[in-house]
């Protein structure tokens, strides 16, 4: 995930500049327009013998629990992503906040990659990841659970289709946070990433339930069934 983002913003740049070097030197016949400019491949075939890199550099398997990590966190980002989509048909104005929530998995990623025994310093800066996201969190919980009926027994992860995406999300968080732990409790990783995808999960299951009221979707709860 890290690794394509990497890769876009490269695309971009080298776009842009290329775009500006056309404008000054107005390369390019009259009919058939400026030159084309080879976009980078988003291909790399670095991979190909089940190798991928960390941004400090090391090459290690793709079963190494880092890239474990890297891609349940990118199953994370996507399934918020859809959970997003159903939110916005529905008008709900918390979308903002999930978006907000993929960008700051980005980071997520970024200090994942960052294993801390091969950092150096320069590494450090640019992937740290504070308390500060965790904390806005933690707001955020707070000011939706004030407006829900209590909890007062288990509830299925349904409620119309944000609500359902939203416990799914729950559910992936939940999966991402057991792949960062070891990471964590390795040395690997900054201890903060772990709590993000604790408190993460928790607004997912309150923001489910948030909307499932404002849609005036029922919640179901666990009934146990007779045998």
């Amino acid at each position: 995930m890290w690794q394509r983002a990497a890769a876009a913003g490269r695309a971009l740049r080298c776009g842009a500049a290329a775009g500006g070097r056309r404008q000054r030197s107005g390369a390019g016949s009259p009919d058939r327009g400026p030159r084309s400019e080879r976009a980078p491949r988003i291909y790399t075939k670095t991979g190909d013998a089940g190798f991928s890199s960390t941004f400090t550099g090391e090459r290690r398997p793709k079963g190494d629990r880092i890239f474990e990590a890297l891609g349940a966190t990118d199953e994370l980002s996507s399934a918020i992503g859809l959970a997003g989509e159903f939110g916005s048909e529905k008008g709900h104005t918390f979308v903002e906040q999930l978006h907000k929530v993929q960008c700051m998995l980005q980071d997520v990623g970024s200090n994942i990659a960052t294993p801390l025994s091969s950092a150096r310093e320069a590494h450090l800066k640019r992937t740290s990841f504070s308390e500060k996201p965790v904390l806005e969190l933690e707001q955020w919980i707070d000011s939706y659970s004030e407006q829900l009926p209590p909890l007062r027994t288990f509830i299925l992860p349904v409620g119309g289709k944000s609500s359902a995406a939203l416990h799914f999300s729950r559910a992936v968080c939940r999966r991402a946070e057991r792949c960062v732990v070891p990471l964590v409790q390795a040395g690997e990783a900054d201890p903060n990433v772990a709590k993000y995808l604790n408190r993460l999960s928790d607004y997912l299951f309150v923001l489910a339930r948030y909307a499932a009221m404002k849609e005036g979707k029922e919640e179901k709860i666990y009934i146990k069934p007779e045998l």
